[in-house]
C-alpha cells in the first residue's frame, strides 16, 4: 500500500529561521486532531520507536514488559496494556487519519472540509482568515515582511511521527519538524 502523504504551506520566517504559521485541510487537522485519541501506550511506542522518550512513561512503560504475568491481577491486564501498543504498524488513511492495525479512530474526520485551516508552530488550529493570518503575525513581532517565505512540505508518516513526538516536548513543533528536517538535508 502506498503511503499517504498530505501537504501543507508553511510561511517561514527567514530571517529567524522559525514557521510563524501553516494553512492546511481538512486531512492534516483530521490527523492532529486523531492524535488526542491514541492509547498512551501507543504514543509511548511510536515515539520511543525513533528515539528514546524524554521523561519516566518511558519506563512506566517497560514495567509492563518486565513485570512478570504472576504480579498482575489476571493475564489479561497485561496483554490488554499492550495491545493497542503492539498491533500492528501505523499508517495514514487517505482522508488523513492515523490508523493503527484496521482501526482508524474518527472514521469521518474532525472538521469540515470546506474551510482551510491555519496551524501555529504551537499546534493552535484556527480557521483561517485574511485578519487572523495579520493577528498572528502582529502577535510574533514580524516587522519585516520580505523576510517571509512560503514553503510547501509533506508530511507522510515520518513527519507524523515526528510531530508527535515534538509535541509532546516543544512548543515550536512545525519549525522543529519542518525546518530541521531540510537543515538535514541540505548538509548531507
Amino acid at each position: 500500500m502506498a503511503e499517504t502523504k498530505m501537504t501543507l504551506k508553511l510561511l517561514v520566517d527567514k530571517s529567524s529561521d522559525q514557521v510563524l504559521f501553516a494553512e492546511a485541510g481538512k486531512d492534516v487537522v483530521d490527523f492532529l486532531l486523531g492524535l488526542l485519541n491514541l492509547p498512551l501506550s501507543a504514543v509511548i511506542k511510536l515515539v520511543t520507536e525513533q528515539d528514546t522518550m524524554v521523561g519516566s512513561i518511558a519506563n512506566l512503560y517497560q514495567t509492563v514488559h518486565t513485570l512478570e504475568e504472576s504480579y498482575y491481577q489476571s493475564s489479561h491486564s497485561k496483554s490488554a496494556i499492550l495491545k493497542v501498543a503492539n498491533s500492528h504498524p501505523p499508517s495514514i488513511s487517505s482522508k488523513g487519519l492515523l490508523l493503527i492495525g484496521n482501526s482508524a479512530v474518527g472514521t469521518e474526520g474532525y472538521v469540515k472540509g470546506v474551510v482551510t485551516y491555519t496551524i501555529t508552530d504551537d499546534l493552535i488550529v484556527t480557521p483561517m482568515s485574511s485578519i487572523s493570518s495579520i493577528t498572528i503575525l502582529n502577535r510574533l513581532h514580524v516587522k519585516n515582511l520580505a523576510a517571509l517565505q512560503e514553503q510547501t512540505v509533506t508530511l507522510g508518516l515520518e513527519q507524523g511521527l515526528k510531530l508527535l513526538k515534538a509535541s509532546l516536548q516543544s512548543k515550536t513543533v512545525l519549525t522543529d519538524v519542518f525546518l530541521s528536517q531540510q537543515e538535514v538535508a541540505r548538509c548531507s
